[in-house]
């Protein structure tokens, strides 16, 4: 690894500045940062607040204004979406509206947001990173022949005014800022969680902008049959849980991740566990905390036996407080945790879930409010 310093902003716009080539002249009307509301089977994904008020920053260092871009059927379903877009910082908003649009499927959804794109010129589009929002991006981001940076965890606004887009690189182990330079839209997607969530504030619908999709059913490949909705989606909610507790490869064994469910139970968390856990089959993937897992921000984590490598700690570094609980007083968990305890976690585990369960017990509870 190199010891050289890590190069001043101005030093990286310099070094661009010899890769820019002048940006085409029909570029340079593209202006405003948009972001696309995830609406699906009438409810607003929350990825796409958060995303408003990461958009929010950009626009305001770029002057420019922050657009919601809704795309569903008609009906109340895209209005309280609209409203929900200015409550969270949009200063306009564009609308597709069309019975076609219920479900979502690529083709049409692609074409609703290059019209607009092709129609109205935006410099920034973000969406989120998620199974919808991945397919979308791609899917417009080819059809308007432009740059797309996936899974960003920090976006930000450089000297020249390009989208400073980082992501993890490398299997995780980098992390690497990535520009569009020379084409518009410059478009990103960010996972949920990632991006804190704005404070919603009630504010009066402002400019809303209707746009035609001017398509036909008989014109897309696709047809929705029947919507069935899986079973098991609401269960787990780790990106969104107040506190969660987290177990790695330290456990030993997947019959000792019974402690971290026993935690998790005294004290209200939800659980999950690292990416190896997964691969060694001892927890389900929807468990999974990290780069290739879920993001979270809870309030509090706990993570027992778990080194702390670049792919886990872009996931959980936005949680308020974290407890680390490892053997090895080196690992890499230890550098951005809060709080650190080196002891084997095994053991730890039961008498912590014990001292919380005394403390949280209703005698306690009523001793101490005597």
């Amino acid at each position: 690894m190199s010891d050289a310093p890590t190069p001043k902003p101005a030093a990286q716009a310099a070094g661009r500045a010899g890769m820019k080539k002048e940006l085409p002249e029909h570029f340079k009307a593209y202006r405003h940062v948009w972001v696309a509301v995830e609406l699906e089977r009438g409810q607003v994904h929350p990825v796409s607040f958060e995303l408003l008020g990461e958009g929010r920053k950009l626009a305001d260092k770029l002057g420019v204004d922050l657009a919601g871009v809704v795309m569903g059927p008609p009906g109340e379903e895209t209005n309280q979406a609209i409203r929900e877009a200015f409550a969270h910082g949009a200063d306009l908003a564009y609308l597709v509206e069309d019975p076609i649009l219920r479900d979502y499927r690529n083709e049409p959804y692609t074409k609703a947001l290059t019209d607009l794109v092709n129609a109205y010129k935006p410099e920034i589009l973000l969406l989120g990173a998620t199974t919808l929002g991945r397919d979308l991006a791609g899917s417009v981001a080819t059809t308007l022949k432009t740059g797309l940076t996936a899974d960003c965890t920090e976006l930000a606004v450089d000297a020249d005014k390009s989208l400073a887009a980082t992501r993890p690189t490398f299997g995780g182990s980098l992390l690497c800022t990535i520009y569009t330079l020379n084409y518009r839209p410059q478009m990103a997607t960010v996972r949920p969680r990632v991006m804190a969530m704005p404070e919603r504030v009630e504010r009066p619908i402002g400019r809303v902008i209707a746009h035609p999709l001017d398509m036909r059913e008989e014109d897309i490949v696709t047809k929705v049959l029947n919507f069935i909705p899986d079973g098991q989606s609401n269960k787990v909610n780790l990106a969104y849980a107040d506190i969660v507790v987290a177990g790695g490869m330290g456990l030993g064994s997947a019959e000792n991740f019974q402690l971290i469910r026993n935690l998790a139970a005294t004290i209200g968390a939800d659980f999950g566990c690292s990416r190896p856990v997964v691969q060694k089959g001892w927890m389900p993937a929807e468990r999974q905390i990290g780069q290739t897992g879920k993001t979270i921000r809870p309030k509090l984590y706990i993570a027992a036996g778990i080194s702390g490598a670049i792919q886990h700690r872009v996931g959980v570094e936005g949680a308020d407080l974290i407890v680390a609980i490892n053997t090895d007083a080196n690992a890499p968990i230890f550098d951005f945790a809060h709080v650190g305890i080196v002891t084997d976690a095994v053991r730890f585990l039961p008498a912590l879930t014990d001292a919380f369960a005394r403390r949280l017990s209703p005698h306690n509870h009523d001793k101490l409010a005597g």
